[in-house]
Parts: C-alpha cells; structure tokens; sequence
C-alpha cells in the first residue's frame, strides 16, 4: 500500500481546471466586514474549516426547463415570508461579497426556487435555479443513499464489517480496521484521523489509492464510541460502491440515483459541464470579490466526501426525494420510505458539528429542536463554493442554499445555524443558549493546550495548536495554524458546551464542545466537528 503523489499531467489537468475560469481581478463592490478578508483566503486554510437581478419561480410544482423571471401564486403569508428570505439574502451577498446565489424552499406542496446576483464577477452572467455550484459534503449524502439502494438489493449489509468488501482494508490501529463497520462510517464514528485530503490522481482508480493510503491514519477514540467527522471514511464507503458495482464511484451513482432521479443538472467533472451555466468560485479580497480560479479543481480521490457538482432546482429535487415515499417522479421506486426514514433515525454518539447534534444517522446530521421535530441537515464547505441543506420532515420544510464566495458561510450561517428560517418556516427552534460566566474553578478543567491534525492534498502532515485560559468567566483561546495565529474564545451555556466568540468576545452563533474520558477528565475540544486532543495530561 504505497503512497502515491499527484504526477505531471494530474497537476496539468487541475491547471486546466483552473483556467477554465477568467484569469481574477476585482470587481468594486459594498465594503464588507469578514474575519480574514483582508488577504486572499488559502485553499490549505479554507480546507482546514470547511447582489443584483434575480431569477424567480414561485410553483406548486417545479418546470425543468431554466426558469428566470415567472412569479406563480401561492398564499400571502408563504409570499410575506418569501420576500423576507429575499431581503435577507440579498443584504447578505452586499455585506459578505457574495456575487451569487441561489435558493429553494420546499413547504408542503409549495416550492420556491430563485438565483441572485451573477456566477463571475468578470464575466457577469445571471444566477438562475440551474446554475452549476459545488456543492461540497451534500455529496455524503448521495454516498449514503446509493449505500441504501443496495443494503436494500442485499447486495452489503450496514452493520457488517468493512472487511468484508475490502479485505485488505487497513488504518493505524489493527483493532480498529477489523472491527470498523459501514454505519460506523456513515455516521462518522469509526475514531481515526478523518481529515486526510491527499490527491492521487484523475484516474479511475484514484479513490481505491486513497483508501489504500490510509494505514498512517491514527485512531483518536475508540470505535463507534464518538462523533467525529470523518471525510476520510466517507471515501471508504465509496470504495465499498465502487466494489459492490464493479463501477467508479461516479458511474455508480449516476445509475443509482442521479439518472433515475432525472438530476440532469448534477455532475462530477468539470468537462460535463462545459456549455452550461456555471457559478466560478470566488475569494474575499479587502471586502470585494475576486474570481479565483484556482479554488474550483477538486481531487477526484476525494469524490465520495465532497465532489458533486449540481443546481438548486436538483438539490430541491432531492430534498423532494428525502421528504417522499421513496419513488421517482415516474413512479419507480429506489428506496422504500423505511429506509429512508432509517437514514434520519438511530443517530450515533452525538455532540457537536457547528450546531448541537442528537447525533449522526445515515450520512445526515440529526439535529434537535426547542419544540421536539427533528431537523435532518447537511451542507458543504469548498473554497469559494458554500452551500447549505436542511429539512425538517415534520414539517415537510426543506431549504438549499448554494453561494460562489467564501463570503457564503456568513449567510450560510445566518440561514442553518441560526434559526431565523426554521422558526418562520417550520415553527422550531434552536435549544436555547445562554451563554454563562463561570467561575475559575469551574473554568480550570477546560484550560490546557489541544492539538489536531490533518493531511493535505500533497500528503503532508500539518497541525493546529489551541492553547485555552480562563478569563472574565469564559474561555480564551489562541489558535496557531501553520505560523498563523487568530484569537478565539468559547462561552459555556451548559456543561462540556459552549458558544464560539469572535475576537471582541461576542457569540458568533456556532457551538462546540468538550469531549471527557472514562475518568471525567476533559481529553478532547470539538470544534467544527474535529477533535483536538488535550495534549497537558495523559490521554488514549
């Protein structure tokens, strides 16, 4: 199981990728203030993470053709509601340098699809409901849905282990590649490193490269026993398709689901695309956006994580899908509603990933609410491609959100993290937080040093050191990556969880929180969903 670098026509073929968009220069736009906007955004550092005429459709149900200015009716308190989402955006893509987007609302049996703004500041064309973005770790979910099409065929079973359709199957730890399932996978709790963004390649077999790579992965905690994100399990799970399909990952979910769905405007590669209506990513440079080419190419080996390409009327389409029995529009059924609803129920170990989960269940985040409706939820964070997707199925409420800046995850968490949207559209809530000043006392056990982890694309080892100290009854943190250093702070509102602070020690809407081990000590910091390991007292 050899490592494999990226040759000279794979680093030539993502140079192509690139070129595929205009060559950046600026374009003036309203001044915004964004954390880190000052310089050009990294790709390393945005992987590390994760305004103007509008295209409308307002029908009970949708036209595949491209629609662009047609208003259908629909109630006036659905309408009311309607123009405030469209006020909120639009302020946003001003504040956030966001050049374009693109949203859909599924209520009942209303659907509401609409682009903003242009795809490329240089080159300005109109958003519209079939505009190309990338829509990043969505992608996990067609992983798992394609995984349910054939647990239902029989053809692999959930709870087996991954050795049994990989026999060769290896991380770090012995125990852990041996007993490792494919629900573990899905649902992010296999335990070992899961930022492993290595590149092997444009060819077929580059994602069975990667999950031959993998015996250098560490396992952080034991298996099945926490939630930790996991892009590099993810990748598993598409090898296991790949096998059980004798097809690529690409081919297999084309066939079972993209075709059948009549997802006509979702894609993997970049020459599929070519003619079509495509948003070009863009980074936030002294508060204006900058088209920046070099932010769209993605490795092929990371596909099953993060690597489709598609529209709002599809993402819209398969929020349909989620929130139905089971069957195409034509009637042919490719899951039945149980399974769907097995992919929404018996979450995992919970904690949290931006919000506060219940846990994971097959590939989506299952996430609680004030009221008792269970919000289901993903969405997807590429350089200068930010996208959300959220449902609530007791509500038959469904939101995508697709965006061509890195100025995207600030409306992206206006959106999803926040509840603005799921209260007026849903009728539910975030559980309340109340951020709390605590003591030094009760501040101690969370103060230390914590240290994470990640590969990049060139297969290098690059870390992340957070050193926390108490200070006016909250958490104070400094984060140094890659001799960059940021301020950060974190205010608790219950035990082990807390609301992330800007640099002026405001919440900023996201939450983490402190993972303990079996003697009640802190070992870990959840952040974004990644561990970061206590590394000031002994740990597994």
């Amino acid at each position: 199981m050899n490592e494999v670098t990226p040759t000279a026509l794979d680093q030539a073929e993502h140079t192509a990728d690139a070129a595929a968009f205009a060559a950046p220069t600026s374009l003036d736009a309203p001044a915004a203030t964004v954390p880190g906007a000052s310089r050009p955004l990294s790709r390393r550092n945005l992987l590390t993470v994760a305004a103007g005429g509008a295209a409308l459709s307002l029908t009970p149900a949708p036209a595949r053709a491209a629609v662009r200015r047609s208003i259908g009716t629909g109630d006036s308190a659905f309408s009311s509601l309607l123009r405030e989402l469209d006020a909120r955006i639009e302020a946003a893509m001003a504040a956030y340098a966001i050049p374009g987007a693109a949203v859909g609302v599924l209520l009942g049996d209303r659907e509401y699809v609409r682009g903003y703004g242009v795809t490329n500041v240089d080159h300005p064309v109109p958003v519209d409901a079939d505009t190309l973005f990338r829509v990043g770790s969505t992608t996990k979910t067609f992983t798992g849905t394609a995984v349910m099409r054939l647990v239902e065929r029989g053809t692999i079973d959930l709870d087996a282990p991954v050795r049994r359709y990989l026999p060769e199957f290896a991380v770090a730890d012995r125990s852990a590649s041996r007993k490792v399932t494919l629900r573990q996978l899905l649902g992010h709790s296999s335990g070992w490193l899961g930022d492993d963004y290595q590149d092997f390649g444009r060819g077929d077999n580059a994602v069975a490269r990667f999950v031959d790579s993998m015996t250098r992965l560490p396992q952080l905690t034991a298996v099945g026993r926490t939630f930790a994100y996991n892009n590099a399990g993810l990748c598993v799970a598409g090898r296991i398709l790949e096998v059980a399909t004798r097809l690529t990952y690409e081919g297999a979910v084309r066939r079972l689901l993209l075709d059948p769905l009549d997802l006509r405007h979702s894609h993997f590669f970049s020459d599929e695309i070519i003619g079509l209506n495509v948003a070009a990513p863009h980074d936030v440079v002294n508060g204006k956006a900058v088209v920046e080419p070099s932010f769209w190419p993605q490795p092929r080996s990371l596909t099953p994580t993060g690597g489709l390409i598609s529209s709002v009327r599809d993402q819209l389409d398969w929020a349909r899908f989620h929130l139905g029995d089971g069957t195409t529009r034509n009637g042919t059924r490719l899951l039945s509603r149980a399974a769907l609803t097995e992919m929404r129920s018996r979450p995992g170990p919970g904690g949290t990933l931006v919000v506060e989960l219940d846990g994971m269940g097959i590939t989506w985040m299952l996430r609680p609410t004030a009221q008792g409706p269970r919000i289901v939820q993903h969405g997807g964070t590429w350089p200068g491609q930010i996208s959300g997707f959220l449902m609530v199925p007791g509500r038959g409420f469904a939101l995508t959100l697709l965006t061509n800046s890195v100025g995207g995850s600030r409306l992206r968490d206006e959106l999803f993290t926040d509840d603005w949207a799921l209260r007026r559209f849903a009728q539910v809530s975030n559980l309340p937080a109340e951020p709390r000043q605590l003591s030094a006392a009760e501040l101690a056990p969370y103060e230390g040093h914590y240290l994470s982890r990640r590969i990049n694309e060139a297969g290098t080892w690059e870390d992340a050191h957070v050193e926390f100290r108490a200070h006016q009854g909250r958490l104070q943190g400094t984060l140094t990556t890659q001799g960059e250093t940021s301020e950060l702070g974190v205010a608790f509102y219950r035990p082990d969880f807390g609301l992330d602070l800007d640099t002026s020690g405001r919440p900023i809407g996201t939450r983490c929180d402190f993972v303990r081990g079996p003697g009640g000590q802190v070992w870990w910091w959840r952040n974004h969903g990644r561990l970061h390991r206590r590394t000031d007292q002994p740990t597994p």
